[in-house]
């Protein structure tokens, strides 16, 4: 039953955070476990239409690192199969919109990021330890 509520608590509980963090520009809702928190729009693999998730993000540089975890559920967040079929999104920090390109970390990539990203936010091994799937680790590189 508890695996059942996670995507439509998630589904609520995003409208909200996204209508407090664009109205507030970031300020409310714009960080959790010590990390940023960014505004995702992908644009939806069958419909077509402009889909926007709240996520922790990692900064790297000039790129941000997202982690595809959907609370632990056996399949993969909407967000992530989007972006497998159309990797150019738009990232909200704060104010500020940015494109970007995502990726997939590679395996020697994702390691490291993995161990950093869960030292910070130790929920997320909850999570891997919900799901036989690998958490997809997301790397997002502004478009020149």
């Amino acid at each position: 039953m508890r695996k059942s509520l996670i995507p439509v608590v998630t589904k609520t509980m995003g409208a909200v955070h996204r209508t407090l963090y664009r109205a507030s520009g970031g300020r409310v809702g714009g960080s959790a476990w010590g990390l940023p928190i960014v505004l995702l729009t992908t644009t939806g693999r069958h419909s077509g239409k402009q889909r926007t998730n709240p996520l922790c993000a990692l900064p790297r540089g000039e790129d941000f690192v997202v982690i595809g975890s959907f609370g632990g559920m056996d399949r993969h967040p909407a967000w992530w199969l989007n972006l497998e079929a159309q990797p150019h999104a738009s990232l909200q920090i704060g104010r500020a919109q940015h494109r970007v390109t995502a990726r997939l970390a590679s395996p020697e990539e994702r390691a490291p990021l993995w161990a950093e990203l869960t030292a910070r936010a130790p929920g997320y091994l909850e999570y891997e330890r919900r799901t036989d799937r690998e958490i997809p680790v997301v790397i997002l590189h502004p478009e020149s």
